[in-house]
């Protein structure tokens, strides 16, 4: 079993006074994550799994008494896809309040939903973790570059999903294609305003195959026969599910520069490959450039997040075709990243924005990418 680098520090910050939150899509581990903490506690920890009818009609009234005659003399509890637990926040908040010799860890796949009903009530009562699909920097606990090189290529068409990683290729490839279909977007489904599915399925095969290109709410719309503001609602709503995330244009209203451009990748390419059907070897592909693109500048984001680096991202372009595919601002310091799959392939570093930001840019390719990944903790 791979160790997940959120373990210790999940650890690290029980019975603090406070509740843990734990957000991430479906199916990227949590349920067992959680698992692996409560054995660590033997008898003095439980499980309940919220979608169950009977556990959430347990937990539905805010009464610090009934609340502890549930739990019983459990030390810690482990309430699994909280969001549906009605008024989860006013919930979490008496039990934060009233039961202090409790500790919850609370998750949910929805950070809109659970988000949303948490905020107000939990202010400075919670602490939030971040889980995505396994990262290149938690593989490594495991095994050793080289290992990890040898299954490059598995990755960027399966990608790093706990169950698809230890799957053969074609189970990966059906259970990938299950995982793409409604089930990943179960929770976005119910929420309130989103009736079209064959929408939300359209726009998502047509955003993974724009990954590493500018994309353009409007054409989007144009596309898709909607409005521009429905297609910016889906698109934060499937940031919010951890889908997929944004990248802004970097700009210091340079007259040549974009400035309200966007670039939308996805947080697993095998989620993306599964949405175009297209899991082909990178030798038979004419995507790879993006794929790698999409690859790494996700793994950077899962190195940061669980390093507790917080930065500025974006990507960099001039009306004139001058670009950065990824850009880092952190304490004022800009750091840009040109990403080639291709260790040959000359990148040609732009001048004017080195001078103009006194950045600095470094090429990230199949022969030093590792440097790109495993920061200093």
């Amino acid at each position: 079993m791979i160790k997940r680098l959120l373990y210790s520090k999940i650890k690290k910050s029980l019975f603090k006074g406070k509740t843990i939150i734990l957000y991430g899509a479906r199916q990227v581990g949590k349920t067992t994550l959680a698992l692996d903490i409560i054995k660590s506690f033997g008898n003095e920890a439980r499980y309940l799994n919220c979608e169950i009818l009977s556990v959430e009609q347990n937990l539905r009234e805010a009464e610090p008494e009934k609340l502890k005659a549930y739990f019983g003399n459990y030390k810690l509890v482990v309430l699994d896809e909280a969001q549906n637990i009605p008024e989860t926040g006013r919930i979490l908040k008496v039990i934060t309040d009233s039961l202090k010799d409790i500790q919850i860890i609370a998750t949910g796949s929805s950070s809109f939903d659970l988000a949303n009903k948490t905020a107000e009530p939990m202010t400075g009562r919670v602490i939030t973790h971040e889980l995505f699909p396994l990262s290149v920097i938690e593989l490594k606990e495991n095994e050793d570059w080289l290992a990890i090189d040898a299954k490059l290529e598995k990755l960027l068409r399966f990608g790093s999903y706990p169950e698809i990683y230890t799957l053969d290729e074609d189970t990966a490839r059906q259970r990938l294609g299950e995982l793409a279909s409604n089930y990943l977007f179960k929770d976005l489904l119910k929420f309130e305003g989103i009736k079209k599915s064959s929408l939300l399925s359209n726009l998502l095969i047509s955003l993974a195959l724009q990954i590493g290109n500018e994309v353009s709410y409007n054409e989007l719309a144009a596309k898709l026969g909607v409005s521009s503001l429905t297609i910016q609602k889906y698109i934060d709503l499937l940031e919010q599910c951890f889908v997929i995330f944004k990248l802004n244009s970097f700009s210091r209203n340079i007259r040549k520069e974009l400035t309200k451009s966007i670039k939308i990748y996805f947080y697993d390419t095998g989620i993306r490959n599964a949405l175009i059907n297209n899991f082909n070897p990178l030798s038979l592909r004419n995507d790879v450039g993006a794929l790698w693109e999409n690859f790494c500048i996700a793994e950077r984001i899962k190195a940061n997040s669980y390093n507790n680096r917080n930065v500025n991202k974006y990507f960099w372009r001039t009306y004139d075709q001058k670009e950065i595919d990824y850009i880092e601002e952190e304490s004022g310091n800009i750091t840009g990243y040109e990403i080639k799959y291709s260790e040959k392939q000359k990148v040609k570093i732009p001048k004017g924005f080195i001078e103009t930001y006194n950045a600095k840019v470094h090429k990230i390719d199949k022969s030093n990418y590792w440097k790109f990944f495993e920061l200093k903790k």
